[in-house]
């Protein structure tokens, strides 16, 4: 291995349940994991295919539909697999992989959030000028921002985490090898991997948010301002699905790196990263879906058109 590392995997305590519980967990799981793999892969097909679906709001909604598929699948069935085997072990490049892909989706989706809540704003509060600035080049360049941003802060994490040395322990309190968790086990001095963890984040954590508040806020103002219920209740209604995704992301992140220090660190942090790498990704096409009539309607013709096939 790598700078004297003398592991060559390391084991995952999982989520520390009773065994005779197992069975229960995983079916539970795996029904989760197939919702989450049905639901975003029909947004991404119906985003890319139905051409009433061929704006600015559906795009992005197609990345985050992608990037959910992308941390769920990079944790899950590896968490599946366990519930059943012995030594629930993975090996070092094996935890390095695993790192590399769940850090591309989780920091991608926290700039794409707010891309998203940007589009949101420019068609509440700009509608005339809407379609020129948030042109499709101009939405392909944000996204390519926004997963240029992920892929070299997960590619940092992931190369910088192999190159460090791993003298033992190698027993992971966790489910699957999450950045802070890997970095704890090191016996090198892990202080850059530490501030660059604490940049991306907390700083960057922490502009996305007050970047989706400003937005959200100078939204309410314009939709306050417009004179007919039934305009505002329309304004509302494209930005209710995003607010509440941003709620249930942000707000289990931030409890997982804010919240009191009497918690019980490992358990809470199993038990939150089970909320956005499972729960989360399931829930966004189901919110997205069942409260928008643009995506129900595609939906339905998708299965029309199957159906006389």
């Amino acid at each position: 291995m790598n700078n004297g590392t003398s592991i060559s995997e390391f084991i995952l305590l999982g989520l520390c349940n009773p065994p005779e519980v197992d069975f229960i967990l995983f079916l539970v799981f795996l029904v989760m994991y197939i919702i989450t793999l049905i639901g975003n892969i029909i947004i991404i097909i119906i985003t890319n295919t139905d051409p009433t679906l061929n704006t600015p709001m559906y795009f992005f909604l197609g990345n985050l539909s992608l990037l959910d598929v992308i941390c769920t699948t990079s944790t899950v069935p590896n968490m599946l697999a366990n519930f059943f085997v012995p030594k629930k072990s993975i090996s070092f490049h094996g935890c390095v992989i695993q790192m590399f892909v769940f850090t591309v989706g989780m920091d991608t989706e926290f700039l794409l959030l707010t891309v998203m809540s940007l589009d949101r704003y420019l068609a509440i509060c700009n509608p005339l000028r809407y379609k020129n600035i948030m042109s499709k080049n101009s939405c392909i360049c944000m996204s390519a921002i926004v997963w240029s941003f992920g892929l070299s802060s997960s590619t940092f994490h992931a190369s910088s985490t192999s190159w460090l040395s791993f003298c033992g322990p190698n027993i992971i309190n966790h489910f699957f090898c999450e950045v802070p968790q890997v970095l704890a086990l090191s016996c090198s001095d892990t202080s850059l991997n530490q501030l660059v963890l604490i940049f991306t984040d907390l700083i960057l954590g922490l502009i996305c948010i007050i970047c989706i508040c400003i937005s959200y806020v100078l939204m309410v103002v314009a939709i306050l301002c417009i004179r007919s219920s039934e305009g505002k209740k329309k304004a509302f209604s494209t930005c209710a699905s995003h607010i509440t995704v941003v709620v249930l992301f942000y707000g289990t992140l931030i409890f997982a790196y804010f919240r009191p220090s009497t918690l019980s660190a490992s358990d809470i942090d199993k038990e939150i990263a089970v909320i956005y790498t499972i729960v989360i990704p399931m829930l966004n096409p189901i919110l997205y879906s069942l409260r928008n009539k643009e995506v129900k309607g595609s939906i339905e013709k998708i299965v029309m058109r199957k159906m006389l096939i």
